[in-house]
């Protein structure tokens, strides 16, 4: 792979707002992980993108011009305090699609003003094809759902305000 081809890929991936992206084509390979705006954890430029030619076996890395932009929006993004709400948070064990029920003509699993007891579900992770049961982890009262369903979440991202 040509390095303008690299450019052109890393470009497309910053637009969409992808995590992580693989390619393969022929003996190159190029993997591209990227830190979105609420990530927390520090990007190198080996984990910011890398290929490996097997023939070849030396890593293309990123330029320092994108690496330092996406560590940019991680700094931002760290240093942006939370929505002022008073509370407890219940936050997201992994990246995925966040879901409030089981189905869409399910009724949602919780609401807003409602009481809730530790073990009981509060909603569903989608991962890699996979639906995840999330779990309160502590007795309260949902203050509010921060999260819209449908919409893509983070790890470490709070999804539920508790009091």
């Amino acid at each position: 792979m040509d390095i303008k081809k690299i450019k052109a890929i890393v470009d497309l991936v910053k637009e969409s707002g992808i995590a992580e992206l693989e390619i393969a084509e022929g003996d190159d390979k190029l993997k591209i992980t990227a830190g979105g705006y609420n990530s927390l954890a520090p990007i190198t430029p080996q984990a910011a993108m890398h290929t490996q030619n097997t023939a070849q076996q030396e890593p293309v890395l990123a330029s320092p011009k994108v690496v330092a932009s996406m560590n940019n929006n991680i700094r931002e993004a760290a240093s942006a305090p939370l929505e002022a709400s008073s509370g407890r948070h219940i936050t997201s064990p992994m990246v995925g699609t966040f879901y409030r029920s089981s189905s869409p003509t399910s009724q949602s699993f919780v609401e807003a003003g409602q009481e809730i007891k530790v073990g009981q579900v509060l909603c569903i992770i989608e991962a890699m094809k996979l639906m995840n049961q999330i779990e309160s982890d502590q007795a309260g009262t949902i203050k509010e759902i921060l999260v819209a369903d449908g919409a893509p979440v983070e790890f470490g991202q709070p999804l539920f305000i508790i009091a």
